[in-house]
């Protein structure tokens, strides 16, 4: 089996470089969980609690942020955006991006999706 170390080592970085950035910025900041029903593949109904990276307040404000340090395709953006979708409010959901590319930009099921550099470069692109 082969592990790809190095990928999780720059997540890792990234993941305490966007809380402290946050921490910085006067934001509380806190892990969540989004609670979700599936069904096996044996037809029962099961619960499962999802993670979502970072869930950041500065009230009236809430932003939930999933972190990744690439989407290379839609299976794994679908992993990242997973639990944001499952979120029951209307807050910001957002997924920043350790790899540079365009712009940041609302997909279709509301996901804001930008750039590391954009989140430090711009203390504005969240709000």
């Amino acid at each position: 089996m082969l592990i790809n170390f190095r990928q999780q080592e720059d997540t890792h970085i990234m993941e305490n470089v966007i809380y402290n950035e946050l921490c910085m910025r006067g934001y509380s900041v806190d892990v969540g969980q989004v609670e979700v029903w599936e069904t096996t593949p044996e037809g029962k109904r099961v619960r499962k609690n999802l993670e979502v990276d970072f869930v950041v307040n500065n009230p009236p404000q809430r932003i939930y942020i999933q972190s990744a340090f690439v989407l290379p395709d839609r299976v794994k953006t679908q992993q990242e955006q997973r639990p944001l979708v499952h979120i029951p409010d209307h807050f910001r959901k957002v997924i920043i991006l350790g790899n540079d590319f365009q712009r940041g930009w609302i997909n279709d099921e509301g996901v804001q999706i930008i750039s590391m550099k954009d989140f430090l470069l711009n203390p504005e692109a969240l709000i």
